[in-house]
């Protein structure tokens, strides 16, 4: 004899196969993180770093104008024996005016770099380039008469000429003051000017 049992009855208000509520599974919390909290960037503390090195300040204007005279005065004689090398048998020579540029910049380069930057070197460079061309070309010349005068038997030393004949060398050079001697006296004085003003600053 065969008995009906009823179908088992679902629980009222339950759908097994209803979507769960989102959650953590099984129970437990959030994964940690093995490395820990990540630690914020370090401001910036300016403090911390020493300020830059300020750029020293040259103003030597004595030891600059000092060594201008005596690169002035050696650059001078250096120029007149230039001029005595190149002097023919009969007294006339070529005049190398070249070096008279070379006299200016040579100035300009040491006031410059010893003098350090000071408004009145380079107009100091200016002077001490123009006498250093010029007296030099008196001393050549004093060079070039004394040979000269050895050559025909004479004495006349170069001493004598600069200290007792200087008056008649320096109307001597004025004579021959032409066009080109006034463009290489400026351009002398332009690169003592220069150069003195440019490595002072530097």
């Amino acid at each position: 004899m065969s008995a009906n049992f009823p179908p088992p009855q679902q629980p009222s208000g339950q759908n097994p196969f209803a979507q769960q509520p989102a959650g953590t599974p099984y129970g437990y919390g959030q994964p940690q993180n093995p490395y820990g909290a990540p630690q914020a960037a370090p401001a910036f503390n300016p403090n911390a770093y020493p300020p830059p090195a300020a750029a020293q300040y040259r103003d030597n204007v004595g030891l600059g104008i000092v060594a201008g005279v005596v690169v002035a005065i050696v650059a001078a004689l250096a120029y007149g024996g230039l001029l005595r090398a190149m002097a023919k048998s009969d007294g006339t020579t070529t005049e190398f005016r070249y070096a008279a540029l070379a006299v200016g910049a040579l100035i300009g380069v040491v006031m410059g770099k010893v003098g350090g930057r000071n408004i009145a070197l380079p107009c100091v460079a200016i002077v001490l380039a123009l006498l250093s061309v010029m007296f030099g070309e008196i001393f050549g010349g004093a060079l070039i008469i004394s040979h000269f005068v050895s050559q025909q038997g004479g004495d006349l030393s170069v001493s004598q000429l600069m200290f007792h004949h200087f008056g008649t060398l320096f109307k001597a050079w004025k004579s021959d003051f032409g066009a080109m001697r006034v463009f290489f006296l400026v351009f002398a004085g332009i690169a003592a000017f220069g150069l003195a003003k440019r490595l002072g600053e530097s």
